[in-house]
C-alpha cells in the first residue's frame, strides 16, 4: 500500500512515539470492534486521523513542516485502511464451495 507525505509522516511518528502508538491501536481495535461496514469504519478512522493531524501540526514540527503554506485538507484513506489491517481483527476466513474446506483449514 503507497502511503502518501502526510500519511506516511503520521505513520513515522506512531512508530517512534510509544504512548500515541498505544492510543491509536487501542483506537482502531475499538472502531474495528463496532459492528459497522468497512467503508464506513475507514472514513470514520480517516476523519480523526485528521484532527489528529491538525492538533498535532500546530505542536509538532514534523507535522507543522507539512502544514508551512497552511493547512490543506488532504485524505489519509490510505493509512486508515493500512492500520485497520495491522491493528484491527483477523479478517474471517473464507468459505469455499461446496464441499470444498474453508482457507486455512
Amino acid at each position: 500500500m503507497s502511503l502518501n507525505r502526510y500519511e506516511q509522516t503520521v505513520f513515522d511518528y506512531l512508530g517512534s512515539h510509544p504512548d500515541e502508538l498505544r492510543h491509536w491501536r487501542m483506537k482502531v481495535a475499538e472502531a474495528a470492534a463496532q459492528p459497522r461496514e468497512a467503508g464506513e469504519l475507514s472514513r470514520s478512522l480517516e476523519r480523526e486521523l485528521w484532527l489528529y493531524f491538525e492538533e498535532r501540526a500546530q505542536h509538532t514540527p514534523v507535522f507543522r513542516q507539512l502544514t508551512a503554506g497552511g493547512v490543506r485538507r488532504v485524505s489519509l484513506l490510505n493509512l486508515a485502511e493500512h492500520l485497520l489491517r495491522l491493528w484491527g481483527p483477523p479478517p474471517k476466513a473464507k468459505r469455499g464451495g461446496p464441499g470444498e474446506p474453508a482457507r486455512g483449514d
